[in-house]
């Protein structure tokens, strides 16, 4: 196996033949062209990972080979060789993307040391480059489904801000996404390849989150037996996420708005600051401009942090999108246990549709996991469903009604999307269970034929549909 490919250009047959005869033995394959054109023949129809260029050539410039590779090739790295008295080339060739330069004449070690050095950086960029595609892939906005209006219009208005330095805070619901959302701002910005650190605002006590956030200096308080870096410390240079930022106290606040103002931080215990480079991304469930108002967070703090605000929908805003999420996490949960489910019912889709979601995206997510979990059919219809779709079942009255009028509402809503799914579940069964036989179903459940076929009537139901998959692929 060969530690490369290299190309050489050169006019000198003995400098071509010198360089090839060292660089073949220590396993590197190696080209030789002695004239510019040839080697530009040889760079357009050939992957060379590295380039050793004379800037003397008869018929080209090795300087405009030089430009032209960068652009055409810029995976290639390229070491330019000079004369002694062309030295002040040479530098200008760095300046336009040369890795390195040998000054002729040079020994077989400069050579070897110049070429080691030249696909040691290669290889960081390409597993850099690798990386980031990987956190590309990731962590790209058509990674995030949704095709509903609102949610397409978030990410045209997000990759336009992501590769600004502009502070967003993220509204929206909890379960709604709301980190997936910065790291794919993250991702599409010029920090993409420096930390992206997340904070739950929530889940530290004030005294802890303080030393959490800005760090400590030993002896600043009982237990702090050493100097402790902060996140902002750790996330310096890179992008800080906060969530449920509406949870910091009121000194926390005043310190999170003087490192955005001045870019920097004193360490608990500490007498110096420190100064730190971060973008700053915030998420809360809150409304932070009705907390102001109330005296529990800072005005300053809060227009520093809603220079680019961004409303993420609940799910049930977005009910169309409930179909492909469903898909998108029955897919994924299928690869992590080796089922093999080919889908929904329609029944089991509409029924998904229906719900109200308060948990949202996690919600849903958690919802087909389990049902991938413990279904063993190939398919999900709507009596695993109506087994799996809550873990008790959420009747709960969110709002008392003041009027027979809306008591009556309330009644219709309750029979529709509660009995009515049950009753429709109940006649499914039924029929699986009697293999789609409505008089034998009728009798097994104890009821009239008559009345159970006219159940299958109000709920669209004929005696084949439960033993149809209707699955959606």
């Amino acid at each position: 196996m060969t530690r490369g490919h290299i190309l050489i250009i050169d006019d000198e047959r003995a400098i071509c033949d010198g360089c090839r005869l060292g660089l073949s033995e220590n396993g590197y394959m190696v080209d030789t062209c002695l004239t510019g054109e040839e080697g530009m023949a040889a760079l357009q129809s050939t992957a060379y990972d590295l380039l050793l260029l004379d800037m003397k050539l008869p018929d080209m410039s090795g300087m405009d080979i030089l430009q032209t590779t960068r652009k055409e090739n810029p995976g290639i790295n390229i070491i330019v060789m000079t004369g002694y008295s062309t030295v002040p080339n040479a530098v200008d060739a760095m300046k336009l993307g040369a890795f390195d330069y040998l000054s002729k004449p040079f020994t077989d070690d400069e050579l070897q040391q110049a070429v080691t050095k030249a696909f040691k950086d290669k290889r960081l960029k390409d597993e850099n480059r690798a990386l980031r595609s990987q956190i590309y892939e990731r962590f790209d906005f058509a990674n995030i489904i949704g095709k509903n209006s609102n949610i397409l219009k978030i990410f045209s208005n997000l990759e336009k801000i992501s590769p600004t330095d502009g502070t967003v805070l993220l509204y929206g619901e909890s379960g709604t996404g709301k980190e997936l959302f910065a790291r794919a701002i993250h991702t599409h910005s010029r920090r993409a390849t420096k930390n992206f650190i997340a904070v739950d605002c929530s889940t530290f006590s004030s005294g802890l989150l303080e030393s959490e956030l800005f760090g400590h200096v030993r002896g600043a308080f009982t237990g702090a037996i050493r100097n402790k870096a902060g996140i902002f410390e750790i996330a310096d240079s890179g992008t800080l996420f906060l969530d449920e930022i509406a949870n910091l106290n009121i000194e926390t606040q005043g310190k999170l708005l003087r490192v955005m103002e001045a870019h920097e931080f004193t360490p608990v215990g500490a007498s110096k600051p420190k100064s730190v480079n971060i973008r700053i991304i915030a998420a809360t469930n809150q409304d932070l401009q009705h907390l102001v108002e109330k005296g529990r967070f800072r005005g300053d703090l809060y227009y520093r942090l809603n220079v680019f605000p961004v409303y993420i929908p609940p799910l049930r805003k977005r009910k169309d999108d409930i179909p492909r999420l469903a898909y998108h996490f029955l897919k994924l949960f299928c690869r992590e246990t080796g089922k093999q489910i080919k889908g929904f019912s329609d029944d089991a889709l509409e029924l998904l549709v229906r719900q109200d979601w308060p948990g949202n995206v996690r919600q849903l997510k958690n919802v087909i996991q389990r049902l991938v979990i413990m279904v063993e059919n190939d398919h999900l219809d709507m009596v695993s469903l109506m087994d799996h779709l809550h873990g008790k079942s959420d009747t709960r009255i969110k709002t008392i009604p003041e009027t027979l009028e809306e008591l009556k509402q309330v009644k219709k809503k309750l029979i529709t999307e509660y009995y009515g799914q049950a009753e429709k579940a109940f006649l499914i069964q039924a029929l699986q269970l009697c293999a789609g036989n409505v008089t034998r179903a009728a009798e097994k459940v104890g009821m009239q034929r008559s009345n159970f076929h006219a159940l299958m009537k109000k709920h669209g139901l004929s005696a084949g549909d439960p033993l149809k998959n209707h699955t959606h692929s």
